[in-house]
């Protein structure tokens, strides 16, 4: 697939590694321009492009800003009408220990309202970038799960396609509304690796009976 990466950070280089092992083909952009070669040249197959336009021809735009940049950024890409949009932010306080908002909306809601005609689906944001680049694999046959959440089938079948190429299990987890859930999941998680001291190689998942 063609897949267009909005940011540069942790996740966003995560991303552009473990897509572009897995074959698909990988646009890169950013608010720096610098940083976005730098993290395309470190993995052959991706390209940094400019901003403006870079959703044109995509499959699908991951959304790998922190949750304040992430409406701004999407506005420069080009027209989203259509468009499937991953969304991976979370609404994390400066402190990292908390949420700015939830219970009865989302980031992904309010990312969603903000880009009306858009395809918006909460996914991989339970991951930390330390997990997402390393790989889905926790040995002993464990893998890590991206739980993804959306209205549109089409988004979900987008991110499920993309999570398992990439290695990971993927947990259904119903209407974007549900990233009310995720997002605080995703707290408990960073709570558990900084504020608990268990590392960032760790990762929410679910099991079941046989």
């Amino acid at each position: 697939m063609k897949i267009t990466i909005i940011g540069t950070g942790n996740m966003g280089s995560a991303f552009v590694k473990q897509l572009t092992l897995a074959g698909h083909q990988v646009k890169v952009t950013a608010r720096d321009s610098a940083k976005a070669t730098q993290v395309a040249a470190a993995h052959p197959g991706a390209s940094a492009v400019a901003t403006a336009g870079s959703a044109a021809d995509a499959d699908a735009v991951v959304l790998a800003t922190g949750y304040a940049d992430a409406v701004q950024a999407l506005q420069t890409v080009g027209d989203l009408k259509g468009k499937i949009i991953i969304d991976i932010t979370n609404p994390i306080t400066a402190d990292y220990m908390g949420l700015t908002i939830g219970h009865t909306t989302s980031s992904a809601e309010q990312i969603a309202q903000a880009v009306p005609g858009a395809e918006v689906v909460k996914a991989f944001n339970t991951l930390f970038a330390q997990v997402l680049g390393d790989g889905a694999d926790f040995g002993n046959g464990r893998k890590a799960s991206v739980f993804v959440a959306s209205d549109s089938v089409r988004a979900k079948q987008v991110a499920t396609t993309l999570a398992q190429s990439m290695g990971f299990e993927v947990v259904d987890a119903g209407a974007l509304n549900n990233a009310r859930y995720l997002e605080p999941l995703a707290g408990l998680n960073i709570y558990l690796g900084y504020g608990a001291g268990l590392g960032t190689g760790i990762a929410p998942t679910w099991i079941r009976k046989a």
